[in-house]
């Protein structure tokens, strides 16, 4: 899927498209009153969006005859309530996620966003993408069907040559970038963010606020085995800055738990993701 564990290829993303179709639709979301049913997510709505040019997978039905006719080119109209299945799929491609024991944990992250990317489209919904990199941000804008997963999968797959390419950088803080990318989706839309919470940054905690305020959040936890089961003898390494030093691993377990409390408090539930396992692969 992904070459050598440390590549991302936009043909690997979308190979991800039988898998998600096997694995079905999202489950319903809860209820958004209190005694209310849960049901699947609202369908098309009424309140115009935009009107944009006609890409393949559209609904015929939604041509804008007079923007067709001006622009002479095939025009649809979008609405507002695609908001309720859009997904933005936000992958952490900083320098801390580019590493890992079997492939890179910033591999398995774009394989999980693909993955969910492919669900929402299956769904009816659509998916735009946001690779944060330490040399800035590279997006693509939420589309659906297979050209939108394709948008996406471009994104993701230049954004990580990108953050590649941008390794002798200064590592940046993972709240701002969070909060940047959130806001280029629309309210209510889902933001799904694929990190492994390495140097957040003090900001980050009120980024994650402002991001649920907006709409759903989902976390997924990109965790490498060396972080589950460190060794218990002293290693050499690398600081951020690029400083070699040395030193014990073996409380990263409890300081990752008291992270995933924190987090918990603040109203989000991460989803583990074993970064050494191609999707499918789990126990």
């Amino acid at each position: 899927m992904t070459g050598e564990g440390h590549e991302v290829t936009v043909a690997g993303l979308l190979a991800l498209a039988p898998l998600a179709a096997q694995r079905g639709r999202r489950p319903p979301e809860p209820a958004r009153r209190p005694g209310s049913t849960a049901t699947r997510p609202r369908g098309q709505g009424h309140e115009i969006r935009e009107i944009r040019p006609f890409t393949e997978g559209d609904d015929l039905r939604h041509l804008d005859a007079a923007a067709t006719a001006r622009t002479g080119t095939l025009q649809v109209r979008s609405f507002h309530e695609d908001r309720d299945r859009t997904v933005l799929l936000v992958a952490d491609f900083r320098r801390p996620m580019l590493w890992g024991t079997r492939r890179f944990r910033s591999v398995a992250a774009a394989e999980a966003l693909a993955l969910a990317g492919w669900q929402a489209v299956n769904g009816g919904g659509s998916a735009g993408a946001v690779a944060l990199t330490d040399g800035g941000l590279h997006s693509s804008r939420a589309s659906g069907r297979t050209a939108g997963m394709a948008q996406a999968a471009g994104c993701l797959a230049r954004g990580h040559r990108a953050a590649l390419a941008a390794v002798r950088q200064p590592v940046r803080d993972l709240g701002p970038d969070l909060l940047r990318a959130a806001r280029l989706a629309p309210r209510g839309a889902t933001v799904i963010l694929a990190t492994a919470l390495d140097r957040p940054g003090p900001e980050f905690e009120a980024a994650l606020g402002a991001v649920l305020r907006r709409g759903p959040l989902r976390l997924l936890l990109a965790v490498d085995p060396f972080e589950t089961d460190p060794p218990r003898q002293a290693l050499p390494f690398l600081t951020a800055e690029g400083r070699a030093g040395r030193g014990g691993f073996a409380d990263l377990p409890a300081t990752r738990a008291a992270t995933l409390d924190r987090l918990a408090e603040l109203g989000v539930t991460a989803e583990r993701l074993p970064a050494d396992l191609p999707l499918g692969a789990g126990p």
